[in-house]
């Protein structure tokens, strides 16, 4: 069942960030299906990688996390990792399998635990900073760190359906499919953590990745980052 994790996170905030003054800077890059966002990902966090040598730090580099929350989580729980991919995949486990595995696995951990342990992982990885998030619902568990800079990138459907249907040669109505069940299991997957019919969060920018190319949107994110210190 979803819960609303704003308020614990927040209260969470000083132990995990015990360690840390100031926790940050975090940028999270939350897209649509068909968004270069791994692209604008990896050419953000070496731009910035750059900068950062230019200041003098040459050991301090910005680092792309995405995949490596499930491995993190996974020890966490000391569990496998492909026992909470499915979390990964916009999934959710039903309250009947739930109940029936919690009867047959001693080590078993409910859906509820497993998404708070990532959470938990995605929070402190945002708190030591120097992160660039890609998904994860970044933005929803990163929001109230000031040294943050959360962006959406977004494009017209039939734009990322034709991109989709290239990439993987499939058909146009099989990359519409696509398109729309990752869209849905990605808002489902945020409004987890958020609760739904929110309209407490917000992006800080909106890229249309049909007009702007990759690195007019890092060129943009770079500028936006030196007005808020974030480098």
């Amino acid at each position: 069942m979803p819960i609303n994790l704003l308020k614990y996170m927040s209260n969470r905030m000083q132990e995990d960030c015990s360690e840390k003054k100031e926790p940050g800077p975090v940028i999270t890059i939350s897209r649509l299906h068909g968004c270069p966002g791994n692209k604008v990902a990896k050419k953000l966090a070496d731009e910035l990688t750059l900068k950062m040598e230019v200041k003098g730090y040459k050991n301090l580099k910005w680092k792309i996390v995405s995949k490596e929350i499930i491995s993190e989580s996974a020890r966490a729980l000391n569990m496998e990792p492909q026992k909470i991919q499915y979390i990964f995949d916009y999934e959710q486990k039903g309250i009947i399998d739930d109940v029936f595995s919690s009867h047959l696995n001693k080590y078993y951990k409910s859906d509820r635990k497993i998404r708070n342990t990532v959470a938990k992982v995605i929070r402190n990885i945002a708190c030591e900073g120097y992160a660039v998030i890609i998904g994860r619902a970044g933005v929803v568990i990163a929001h109230d760190i000031a040294r943050s800079l959360h962006i959406n990138l977004e494009a017209p459907e039939e734009w990322r359906i034709l991109r989709i249907s290239e990439k993987h040669s499939v058909s146009m109505e099989e990359a519409k499919r696509m398109v729309r069940e990752t869209d849905k299991k990605r808002r489902q997957f945020r409004e987890y953590f958020e609760g739904k019919n929110t309209d407490y969060l917000r992006f800080d920018l909106s890229f249309n990745c049909m007009t702007l190319s990759v690195d007019e949107i890092v060129s943009i994110i770079i500028r936006t980052a030196e007005l808020k210190k974030l480098h």
